[in-house]
């Protein structure tokens, strides 16, 4: 899989920064070693994982990317704010794919602890930043070729 020439732009939520600062690690080398330039990608930080989608459609909207990756943790805690939060920044990255056509890759971890978040940002499960790396390069280039085609 072949990320060159391909511009990217990640939006990283602040909040649990411990965790997703690893994901944003991870995610930029994958791409980094699929092809994409350095100077190709760029990192829009918001203050949590609710605020992804709205920048998440900025971007879209500049049309300068081929793929854009939002990552968050989203850890349960004792209140239902945790179910509203995972949720609704679902619904939003998805609704952003749909409305602009531009590729935007879900990498929200929502795990009930901390150790479970770690465990998902390069701990013994993998590091989920990577996987949504792939899943961004192979999504833009998928669509790249069915507008070609």
């Amino acid at each position: 899989m072949n990320g060159q020439g391909l511009h990217v732009g990640l939006v990283v939520a602040r909040f649990n920064e411990i965790i997703t600062r690893k994901l944003l690690d991870s995610a930029v080398e994958t791409l980094e070693r699929h092809g994409v330039r350095d100077e190709d990608i760029s990192v829009s930080w918001v203050p949590g994982s609710f605020e992804l989608s709205v920048v998440a459609k900025a971007l879209a909207k500049t049309g300068r990317y081929e793929a854009i990756i939002c990552l968050g943790a989203v850890i349960r805690g004792e209140t239902s704010h945790y179910d509203m939060v995972a949720g609704q920044s679902a619904g939003g990255i998805n609704s952003v794919a749909l409305e602009t056509g531009v590729p935007v890759i879900f990498g929200v971890l929502t795990t009930e602890n901390m150790e479970q978040a770690l465990n998902r940002a390069g701990g013994k499960s993998g590091n989920m930043g990577a996987n949504t790396a792939v899943a961004a390069v192979e999504t833009a280039r998928l669509i790249e070729a069915i507008n070609t085609a």
